[in-house]
């Protein structure tokens, strides 16, 4: 049977995306703050109609609709910047955990070692802790049926132990000083995601505020944190944003509001069809003239960057690190009636200054998001003269210091990627997770001894790794093929030391115990308090 010409020359990804058009228009109903999308232009198309009809009756194989679509919009939303999206209604409730700031389940923190689900910790107010869930646990029953020994995935513990609140899940564990199995029911229920990962002072004048994220519970979570540390004495702070991708702008606006002076420029957003939207500062501010500085490096994005802009550009913040990620588009998120959403770009953001920090993109995604590499190969991570920023993206902040728009936020003070320690077998233990599983099974192993300490603080002073201790994760390592290298161990010894001792902190104290010690090798960190004195 010969096929008309016009068959042969069609281009699917046309073809795709008018077939979405009529499923959007018959479907669903997307609506966004605004109000419903009307679709009835897309609908009046008569070609369209004909094109589908054509597809459905003349195309070689069955069509999946759901799918065909997804992949149209996905493909369709990607040719107009790296960060418009969409959503699947399978990932989108996943997506939107760590933003609400909770989830439905049991309540605990887990590591899945030697096959088997191992509790780190019983979240302090939750379902597991409630029945006498405790860390250190082996949980190798899920109602009744093993998940130890059955090569077991965070997603499957995640399957098993997840559900809507109020329903039951019946778990079996293993542990230590027990002969038999101990059976807990456990009622699921809402178990919160902490954005704020710790809060401590570095010294007797200086605070520590780690934010790991933008959700809808940070500002009052940095709220009590910084209530926390004034009460001991908190004069300077610091701001760890690095690794902290984003999130809320309202939330990221809400804490920019805490430092600066009534009426000061936070940002302003801008797009075709928004009209530029201004947000400043207000009186409420509860620190507006002690010592600031806010750490970042190519992790920090979106909301991280407002913060960190906003504050630079006010002068009132030192900016210490490494340039940021480069996002500064707005997105506004449309959902459909399956579940579903779209999350368009409506509007890019400026900071006071004029300065837009959106990088680059030039359509190729794997590009656009591998940039940071490129970053690393051309030295910029080492070296602040490799950062290359035209002379056309200059800017003045408040006191007319110069800074850069175009990708980015560009620190006051750099800080080089610390390489010093670093060797193929550190990389190659930290890769594999041994230092992780071996710190977990020596603090499983000494727990009454560790919690002698009573306090991080005094863990931090007075436990050491011995050499006895790194010789027996050395020997743990080979028993999981990494071999000894003698020189290389040298060369690593205090980072390894560091990692071990920092990670068996973890294990007892969580993140109160991890970073304060995890963090008396971190030169960025170093350098912040150098800024203080």
């Amino acid at each position: 049977m010969n096929r008309p010409k016009f068959y042969i020359y069609l281009p699917i990804f046309f073809a795709l995306i008018l077939v979405l058009g009529i499923f959007i228009g018959s479907t669903f109903n997307l609506t966004t703050n605004a109000g419903p999308i009307s679709v009835s232009s897309v609908n009046s198309h008569n070609k369209i109609d004909e094109i589908l009809k054509y597809i459905e009756h003349e195309y070689v194989d069955t069509i999946n609709d759901k799918k065909l679509v997804e992949s149209t919009i996905t493909a369709m939303l990607q040719t107009l910047d790296p960060h418009s999206s969409y959503i699947s209604a399978e990932e989108l409730a996943a997506n939107n955990e760590p933003l609400q700031g909770n989830f439905e389940g049991i309540g605990v923190e887990f590591n899945i070692v030697d096959d088997t689900i191992r509790v780190i910790d019983a979240i302090s107010g939750g379902p597991a802790e409630a029945v006498g869930l405790q860390a250190g646990d082996r949980i190798v029953k899920v109602e009744g049926k093993p998940v130890a020994g059955i090569k077991i995935s965070n997603k499957m513990v995640m399957d098993r132990l997840k559900g809507p609140g109020g329903t039951k899940v019946k778990v079996s564990v293993l542990r230590a000083g027990k002969k038999d199995l101990v059976d807990f029911t456990i009622t699921r229920g809402t178990i919160p995601i902490h954005s704020v990962d710790v809060a401590y002072m570095l010294n007797s004048k200086t605070g520590y505020i780690k934010v790991a994220r933008f959700a809808a519970t940070t500002y009052d979570e940095y709220m009590e944190a910084f209530h926390k540390l004034k009460d001991k004495g908190m004069q300077n702070l610091i701001i760890d944003l690095r690794g902290n991708g984003g999130g809320y702008l309202n939330t990221a606006t809400s804490m920019a509001d805490e430092f600066l002076d009534a009426g000061k420029g936070i940002l302003y957003t801008q797009g075709k069809a928004r009209p530029r939207k201004d947000y400043k500062a207000t009186d409420k501010g509860e620190f507006e003239t002690g010592k600031l500085v806010v750490l970042i490096d190519d992790g920090s994005a979106s909301a991280s960057e407002i913060l960190a802009g906003s504050l630079q550009d006010n002068d009132r913040a030192t900016i210490v690190g490494r340039r940021s990620f480069g996002k500064g588009l707005v997105q506004e998120q449309s959902e459909f009636s399956d579940g579903s959403a779209m999350r368009l770009t409506i509007a890019r953001y400026y900071t006071p200054s004029g300065r837009c920090i959106q990088k680059p993109y030039n359509g190729d995604i794997e590009a656009y998001y591998s940039e940071e590499y490129e970053r690393y190969k051309s030295g910029e991570l080492e070296n602040a003269d490799s950062i290359k920023l035209a002379d056309s993206l200059k800017y003045k902040t408040l006191s007319g210091r110069t800074v850069y728009g175009g990708g980015g936020i560009t620190p006051d003070v750099f800080v080089p990627l610390d390489t010093s320690g670093r060797s193929h077998y550190i990389s190659e233990v930290l890769y594999k997770g041994l230092v992780n599983d071996f710190a977990f099974a020596y603090a499983d192993k000494e727990r009454l001894k560790l919690k002698a300490y009573k306090t991080p603080e005094n863990y931090g002073k007075q436990f050491s790794i011995t050499n006895d201790v790194l010789e027996q994760f050395i020997a743990y390592a080979e028993k999981n093929k990494v071999k000894r290298n003698d020189q290389q161990i040298k060369q690593s010894e205090t980072l390894l030391k560091n990692q071990l001792k920092a990670l068996i902190a973890r294990n007892i104290w969580n993140n109160e115990g991890f970073y304060p010690v995890f963090q008396a090798e971190d030169n960025v960190l170093k350098k912040a308090l150098e800024i203080m004195k």
